[in-house]
């Protein structure tokens, strides 16, 4: 059996105890997250949970990106994220603002006029799901003016739909490494001040050989004007950076507070492989994964997240459906959403665990 399948432990975090330990004794706290769903729709008590007014969530909403839906072969993204089990997901945008992944048999929803806007609500509504974030893919310094003004159409249909956070890129594709940090500092400052009146949050999501590096992203967000920038917490790619494991928790703490949205993600390396540094993108192919199989602790990742007064949903981004059936796809993330629902429930509002009970 590959590493990846490999069972493993939880972190002394969680009482030292096994998964299977865990996961048999929690149960019950996950049957009690998914009772406060049963109000018809299957999501209202958990939006009451999880949006509770004047502060951090009682209970995070579990989401997915979208384009994993198509994984589970559902003829419609509603039954495919029934499948999976999550509240909702993180949507990718286009400039053309159609939602390409939010689909109904050969068409799909979008948010370019009311119209459009008004139909997504509605199917929304009747599915009892949200979207958590919009998800952009810029390429700012190639077309700064088309950039910010999709991002300015953007903010406008977000704040609409009461989508809280849009998801963006902030890497280098034509500038060079040393041009393009006071670019993107003065890029930023131009999107938040353009889009302030709508209260949307930009996440800037760590990813590549740029956003991953935690001194770039310091003097980024020290050098824009706006709380409304803030970062898409990836997990796996600071791993993938080649952070060695026990760096990780670390850089978590150092950018939690500004923390606006997340992609869950992990990677099971061998144990030699853990704690050095590796080199950038080291076998990620061979060894990516589901979370509840991979090395980050992520009730330890909770746990920070919950300290640092983290507001928005625990979007899992899986990587590792490719090669799966779309019955083994299903399988795979509604074990993710579980694991994820299922950990909540260990963590106090101050981020330290609280002994699971034993049957």
């Amino acid at each position: 059996m590959k590493s990846k399948d490999r069972e493993c432990p939880l972190r002394a975090d969680a009482g030292g105890i096994t998964r299977r330990e865990f996961c048999g004794a929690s149960l019950a706290w996950g049957a009690a997250i998914s009772a406060a769903c049963a109000d018809g729709t299957g999501f209202g008590a958990m939006k009451q949970l999880a949006w509770a007014e004047g502060g951090a969530p009682k209970a995070w909403p579990v989401t997915c990106r979208d384009v994993m839906l198509r994984r589970t072969g559902k003829s419609d993204c509603w039954s495919a994220m029934l499948a999976f089990g999550v509240d909702g997901v993180e949507s990718d945008i286009t400039e053309e603002m159609a939602l390409p992944n939010l689909f109904e048999g050969d068409s799909s929803h979008g948010l370019a006029d009311a119209d459009q806007q008004g139909r997504l609500r509605e199917a929304l509504a009747k599915s009892g799901r949200r979207i958590t974030a919009l998800c952009m893919h810029n390429r700012f310094d190639e077309r700064a003016d088309e950039e910010l003004e999709w991002c300015r159409k953007t903010a406008l249909a977000a704040q609409a739909m009461g989508i809280p956070v849009v998801r963006i890129d902030v890497v280098p594709r034509r500038l060079s490494r040393d041009e393009f940090p006071a670019f993107a500092a003065e890029m930023m400052n131009k999107v938040t001040h353009a889009t302030v009146e709508t209260g949307i949050r930009w996440a800037i999501e760590n990813h590549g050989n740029t956003t991953n590096d935690p001194e770039f992203l310091a003097n980024l967000f020290a050098a824009v004007d706006s709380p409304n920038l803030g970062l898409t917490l990836d997990t796996a790619n600071f791993y993938w950076f080649g952070f060695p494991l026990s760096d990780l928790y670390g850089i978590y703490e150092r950018f939690a507070p500004r923390a606006f949205h997340t992609h869950c993600k992990s990677i099971a390396y061998p144990p030699e492989d853990r704690d050095r540094r590796r080199p950038m993108g080291y076998r990620y192919a061979e060894f990516h994964c589901p979370i509840d199989r991979g090395d980050i602790d992520f009730g330890r990742v909770l746990g920070i997240l919950r300290k640092a007064g983290y507001s928005n949903d625990l979007c899992i981004e899986n990587e590792a459906l490719g090669g799966l059936s779309p019955e083994q796809a299903i399988e795979t993330v509604a074990r993710e959403v579980q694991y994820l629902k299922n950990l909540q429930a260990t963590i106090t509002e101050s981020g330290r665990f609280v002994p699971v009970v034993r049957a």
